[in-house]
């Protein structure tokens, strides 16, 4: 099935899941988003997840619901109330990992009980043969919080028997499940009892059943289940039994039989830092508790769609949203498959950063993207690049900060590679050079020569990944490979120019394409396809999660998909865009992964129009707040500044403490978060509470300074009224332009939003209800509270609904303005049309100048102020035209009997 099978939402509606908003409370509020205007929810992972999962993306079966969100019966009501009120469904499905450790998963269980010998070990992308040759034929778990020495004298690993099922297993911490083999069960029961002798000799002689141990294990756990269960005796002969394993606290040497014991299993436990170092499995960037699958394989995709095709064949599911595509080995044959596997037609996005100039592949034969790259387009419209200059002297200053954002990025990545995710660029390095030495021309590039190299080259990509497979590459994989390949011989310098050349040809596949190369095609592809799957988590913990947190010139701009160093974008490249965007694309502009809800960045834009103005605040300020004590570092300041400045709630004032304090323990919660990714002076695995502490006082002592506080808020007036235009600008470009827009949860009023999880506070929902029954005609007051995007909103998708073949099919037709400051285009399909004009850079003062019209319809009427406009000789004054609202949506009307006239 193709994409063209399917016809595109009208817009979506993202819902975050958790067990405190769960299916009844969707199913609750589907009324609600029917009246809005949207035609699909867009839901996030809801399928069985670790128990306590804030966010679903940690699953660990894919044929289940997540029983935190409600039962089977609940799951039914919600779907049900979404079909009766017109409403289809998008799930936000998770191909590339499960979520592992603990004791949740039975499939990693199975994985770490049977070893290679797992029916599952093919699913989990396990490196048996890892360079350390401990953990040859093991699975690493790195889930213990001290080391491990520590925490076995400690007492933190215990054997313990789960009676109901008869299984042996040690727990870490008493959260994460470690299976004894089965075939060392006797080891531990021993022959002190007949009954536990013989269960003992049974277990240890499973090899006899080969080829089905399983099946033989499976009946004498259930034997030794009954025997605990029925006599009292053998339930503490066991209990005795396991507590030979057991030492005296702080005695290591009492422990040694447990210690032997572990040494003999299919995983070694570790403290978690030891992952960067000696993981063995793929991992969800540096995450190990999210475990890498082989989707590619076909049996695991029949098991892990199964659930969902069969939700799509009843009706229940409109549409996926892929997960973190950049993740598997082939996302091409994936897409593909999943269009011939889903049992009807399906809308399918995909979760893909793009980077500049890239464009999604058609071959995936995908809708579109879940739509950064638009976030970002418009956020860059509404910044100034005239005020480029200005903060960058203004960042200088407060922080010292001299280098440029891609050289930041790339001591990031490189950082990234030499500490948490320097276990699988080892592996790497592993494999090319058992691949060198298959061939005597390359023979001699040892692993650490291979090793620096990709070091470089992986620190040289500008985009995520590319996508060479099977078939080789293709024109575009190779621009990138030797845009990389420039990059790394430049920063490699004392690194010999032969082993680039065979990194690149075993990159891109050349080394293998001509018969008799002396490579094997499977060794050098696969490599290749491996090597892919690394070079995106170094993008995205590099930059997105550090480089992003310690470059804070203009945090606006710092968004996923974002390019910090260079600030703004023409009204030119907005049309480009929207000319090259395939209808069925989604338009996101706040998502659960943006750092700064919509709203605080169209407001932060501001501060790129009055530069000086917030130089010369920002330098008040920080006298204002010198302690005796010394303060945070300066860039951490300019952080706090334009946090402040972004996400101030609108109408809170001193005088209310209590929001105020809520106020301030959000800004806390942000910078702490932010001082921790960027890795400077604090970081996740070793807090420096000093440092840390320090921060969190600065926050408090700003809150505290009523002086500071009068001073900001007189400030902060004016970037209100002006960053109210923006949101409005921007909230109308979203609902016009080619694409599907999508609504994250709440922001159809202001999104003032800072990064996870401060943007899953829960939504008022009965604020949203009652603005929506009061919808008027918007007017300049209603900027300030959100009523008016609430209402920008409703409107725009009535008139989508009326008009759907003009916004899924019409074309777009930019108007030229005079000068930088408009952006106006029209849509038309047939006899329908609109006309949109938007102003940015409200700053700027008065608006002059005339809308020059495509055709001279008599009479046009403004679907935001509800006003009837004819226009003049010249078209449409636009001082008359925007003197209430910064945008204005036309459309073509009959002549009404009193209407606003021009000369």
């Amino acid at each position: 099935m193709s994409k063209a099978d399917c016809p595109p939402p009208r817009a979506t509606y993202r819902l975050q899941l958790n067990s405190r908003f769960n299916f009844a409370a969707v199913e609750a509020i589907a009324g609600y988003l029917a009246r809005l205007g949207v035609s699909h929810v867009y839901a996030s992972p809801f399928l069985k997840a670790r128990p306590g999962s804030s966010h679903g993306y940690d699953i660990v079966d894919h044929s289940a619901l997540n029983p935190e969100l409600g039962t089977t019966e609940d799951f039914d009501r919600m779907t049900q109330a979404l079909r009766a009120n017109g409403l289809g469904l998008i799930l936000d499905f998770v191909p590339n990992h499960m979520g592992v450790n603990g004791a949740d998963n039975p499939y990693w269980l199975d994985v770490l009980e049977w070893g290679q010998e797992s029916a599952y070990a093919g699913w989990f992308d396990i490196d048996w043969r890892p360079e350390p040759s401990h953990l040859e034929g093991k699975v690493l778990v790195p889930v213990l919080g001290d080391q491990y020495g520590a925490v076995l004298a400690g007492g933190g690993l215990e054997l313990c028997l789960d009676a109901a099922a008869g299984e042996i297993a040690v727990w870490a911490h008493g959260a994460h499940k470690l299976p004894i083999r089965p075939g060392h069960y006797g080891r531990i029961l021993g022959n002190d009892h007949a009954e536990l002798e013989r269960l003992s000799d049974a277990f240890s002689h499973l090899e006899g059943f080969h080829p089905h141990e399983r099946r033989r294990a499976g009946e004498l756990k259930a034997d030794l289940a009954a025997l605990v269960a029925a006599d009292p005796k053998m339930a503490a002969a066991v209990a005795e039994r396991l507590g030979h394993f057991a030492g005296l606290a702080g005695d290591l040497e009492s422990w040694k039989r447990l210690d032997h014991l572990i040494a003999d299993q299919h995983w070694r436990v570790a403290h978690f830092r030891v992952a960067a170092d000696d993981i063995n499995y793929r991992r969800f960037f540096n995450i190990s508790d999210l475990a890498g699958l082989r989707i590619e394989h076909e049996e695991l995709f029949e098991h892990a769609h199964r659930f969902v095709f069969e939700l799509i064949a009843k009706g229940v599911l409109d549409g996926l949203r892929i997960d973190h595509i950049d993740g598997l080995l082939d996302p091409k044959t994936y897409c593909r498959r999943l269009r011939e596997k889903t049992p009807r037609p399906v809308y399918l996005f995909v979760e893909k950063i793009l980077g500049e100039s890239e464009e999604l592949r058609e071959d995936w034969q995908a809708d579109g993207t879940t739509g950064y790259e638009f976030a970002n387009l418009l956020t860059n419209l509404l910044i100034d690049p005239n005020g480029q200059a200005r903060l960058d002297e203004l960042y200088r200053r407060f922080s010292g900060e001299r280098r440029s954002f891609k050289a930041i990025s790339r001591e990031c990545k490189l950082a990234i590679m030499e500490d948490e995710m320097a276990g699988e660029l080892g592996g790497l390095a592993r494999e090319a050079a058992r691949i060198a030495r298959s061939n005597p021309r390359t023979a001699d590039f040892t692993r650490n020569v291979l090793q620096r190299a990709l070091r470089e080259i992986v620190a040289g990509f500008r985009v995520y990944r590319t996508y060479v497979d099977m078939d080789g590459a293709t024109a575009a994989d190779l621009k990138e490979l030797e845009t990389a390949f420039a990059h790394a011989r430049r920063s490699g310098g004392g690194i010999d120019r032969s082993v680039f050349d065979f990194l690149f040809a075993l990159l891109s596949g050349e080394a293998v394409a001509r018969p008799g190369s002396g490579f094997s095609r499977q060794d050098v592809l696969g490599f290749a396809m491996r090597f892919q799957q690394y070079t995106g988590p170094i993008m995205a913990k590099g930059v997105e999660d550090t480089a992003f947190y310690r470059y804070n010139r203009f945090i606006a701009a710092n968004e996923v998909g974002g390019h910090p160093g260079h600030l703004g974008a023409s009204v030119e490249a907005f049309h480009a865009a929207n000319l090259a965007r395939h209808a069925g694309a989604m338009l996101a502009t706040s998502t659960h992964d943006t750092k700064r809800g919509e709203d605080c960045r169209a407001r932060l834009a501001v501060l790129s129009e009055i530069p000086v103005d917030f130089a010369e605040a920002a330098a008040r300020w920080r006298t204002m707040l010198v302690g005796t004590e010394a303060g945070p570092d300066g860039n951490d300041i300019f952080l706090f500044f334009q946090l402040l400045v972004g996400a101030w709630p609108p109408g809170l004032v001193p005088a209310d403490p209590g929001a105020l304090q809520r106020f301030q323990e959000r800004l806390e919660l942000a910078m702490l978060k932010s001082a921790r990714e960027a890795k400077i002076h604090t970081n996740w695995a070793a807090p420096d509470e000093a440092y840390e502490k320090c921060l969190h006082d600065y926050v408090a002592t700003a809150f505290a300074n009523q002086d500071f506080l009068a001073d900001f808020i007189g400030f902060e007036k004016r970037v209100i009224e002006l960053g109210a235009a923006n949101s409005l600008t921007q909230t109308v470009l979203k609902f016009t332009v080619p694409g599907i827009p999508d609504i994250y949860q709440g922001a159809e009023a202001y999104d003032f939003s800072l990064v996870d999880p401060d943007n899953r506070r829960p939504v008022d929902w009965a604020w949203r209800k009652d603005g929506l029954e009061k919808l008027r005609p918007i007017a300049r007051d209603d900027l300030l509270d959100g009523s008016a995007k609430l209402a920008v909103i409703a409107n725009l998708l009535a008139l989508r609904r009326r008009h759907e073949a003009l916004f899924a099919e019409g074309d777009y037709r930019p108007i030229e303005m005079a000068g930088d400051r408009f952006i106006a285009f029209s849509r038309q399909h047939g006899d329908c049309a609109l006309i949109v004009v938007a102003a940015r850079f409200p700053g700027r003062g008065p608006i002059d100048g005339f809308l020059p019209l495509p055709h001279h319809d008599p009479v046009y009427g403004d679907i935001l102020s509800g006003r009837q406009i004819t226009p003049g000789k010249e078209g449409i004054d636009l001082a008359m035209l925007l003197a209430e609202l910064p945008a204005a949506v036309l459309v073509p009307q009959t002549p009404p009997a009193i209407r606003h006239s021009q000369p």
